[in-house]
């Protein structure tokens, strides 16, 4: 196991793990954001994300997995004071008993695998980052094959959207990009090769509803920003455009919420056709 260093004081690489958790643009310059959690951290080791550093508490007996975990990964091990772990944990109740610092993938497309039954799930300009990770969470539990965060948005990276895709994120490619254009030349490009991937948005005026369309092709699902929706520019992109039906006083579902309920309706199609296992 590599040696243990011991940080005792509130230092300056101590200050630069506390901004990952609040501050993009210091995660984006460093390449790297903090994981809590044995299933979150047991899926990035599994996944083979880069681990940085291991931060874990110096003044208690730590758990198998802890130690496996440290014998395992061979990256520098940090010894910390249970207050200033739990500094790093968010202050939550209870502190985490280790703490990951995960290097970054970069933000390319060409992660993502688009096969003959390709589904992907795009979300235009979301401003919750606990969304994000909720939609990335339902896109590996319904067999997606990535998430593209588009336009002005939240982060991925952002220490709610990490915790709330409990360790889905390690396992399903997300990626960022700025605008539209990058994705239409993706899209474009896989269409020349023989992959008419459908580009399908959720509105609550849609063409027909959800259990009316055929998921069972490839296809990119488009969901709207929490407030207004999919763009001008997104819904103009749209070869079709689906509705959930409702009851009740709700006229319309939150973000990842529709998204989950798609991609759940996606799924069923796809195991019924027999085109996955359930």
């Amino acid at each position: 196991m590599p040696a243990v260093r011991r940080i005792t004081s509130r230092n300056a690489r101590f200050q630069q793990w506390q901004a990952l958790l609040t501050n993009r643009n210091k995660r984006q310059r460093a390449g790297e954001f903090l994981v809590q959690g044995v299933r979150p951290i047991s899926l990035a080791v599994q996944y083979g994300w880069p681990v940085h550093a291991l931060i874990f508490d110096g003044e208690r007996k730590l758990s198998r997995w802890a130690e496996e975990l440290l014998r395992a990964v061979r990256t520098e091990h940090i010894a910390m004071a249970p207050d200033m772990l739990a500094d790093l944990g968010e202050k939550n109740e209870t502190v985490p008993e280790v703490i990951a610092v995960i290097g970054m993938p970069d933000d390319d497309l060409g992660r993502i695998t688009v096969g003959d039954d390709f589904l992907g799930v795009l979300f235009d300009r979301p401003t919750n980052p606990g969304n994000i990770g909720s939609i990335i969470r339902s896109a590996d539990a319904f067999g997606a094959d990535g998430l593209i965060v588009a336009g002005h948005a939240a982060d991925v990276y952002d220490a709610k959207s990490v915790r709330a895709s409990t360790g889905s994120l390690f396992a399903l490619p997300a990626i960022r990009v700025p605008s539209p254009r990058e994705v239409t030349d993706w899209v474009d490009t896989h269409r020349a090769s023989g992959r008419s991937v459908a580009l399908v948005g959720t509105d609550e005026h849609g063409d027909c509803d959800v259990f009316d369309f055929d998921f069972t092709r490839p296809v990119l699902l488009l969901v709207g920003n929490e407030t207004s929706g999919l763009s001008s520019t997104w819904r103009e992109l749209c070869d079709f455009t689906v509705s959930i039906p409702m009851t009740g006083a709700a006229s319309s579902l939150n973000a990842a919420n529709a998204g989950t309920a798609v991609l759940y309706e996606a799924s069923r199609q796809r195991i019924a056709a027999g085109k996955r296992s359930p």
